[in-house]
């Protein structure tokens, strides 16, 4: 896939305010930091459109892209580590969790995972949550640069032996880095893919 034309539609922090429209949707969600803002400029080829900051925590509300006008990239806060008050936290857990189990729209969710790191309990625990709600996601393990080869593979392969503890199999996965600009035609592929089938 393309991506030919990627704009802002609506930034807001209520399910009901999100776009009333039947296009399919597709979530990208992370631990705060793990490069999510830069992954979804990678993938739409636009710099800033989604906005990259060396302070964890900038995206605070749900942020909805129209992408080649036929389907939504969803820009959703970031859990865990962010510097922002307890209270503020709860209000973020909430609108995610009543995003996820409201939006009809919703075909998929990105759980973007910091490949640098052994299994996170947070990260974990997330998912965990989807697949106890039913809620379709894949992982995303970003800045694979970050490492070398032997170690992302060990890296990786700690996740899945976490995973087929609780999980009959590994989700669905992509290995990605924004720097190096690798990844992004596979993620684009598979939401092509999906596109298609929902569409059908």
């Amino acid at each position: 896939m393309k991506i030919n034309t990627a704009e802002f539609v609506v930034s807001n922090s209520k399910v009901a305010k999100c776009p009333n429209s039947p296009l399919p949707e597709y979530a990208f969600i992370g631990r705060s930091n793990v490069g999510k803002s830069s992954l979804i400029n990678m993938l739409t080829g636009r710099k800033n459109l989604a906005k990259t900051s060396a302070k964890p925590g900038k995206t605070q509300l749900i942020n909805h892209f129209l992408i080649n006008k036929n389907w939504h990239l969803v820009d959703l806060p970031g859990y865990g580590y962010a510097k922002v008050s307890k209270s503020a936290k709860k209000v973020f857990q909430k609108f995610i969790t009543n995003y996820f189990e409201e939006r009809k729209q919703l075909v998929c969710a990105f759980v973007l995972i910091d490949s640098r790191h052994k299994p996170q309990p947070i990260d974990m625990e997330f998912m965990q949550w989807l697949g106890e709600h039913a809620i379709p996601f894949c992982m995303i393990f970003t800045k694979a640069d970050k490492l070398k080869p032997k170690e992302l593979e060990k890296n990786i392969l700690n996740y899945q032996e976490e995973m087929l503890q609780v999980w009959e199999q590994m989700p669905h996965f992509f290995v990605t880095s924004s720097t190096a600009k690798t990844g992004s035609d596979d993620i684009l592929e598979f939401i092509e893919n999906l596109n298609n089938e929902v569409t059908e």
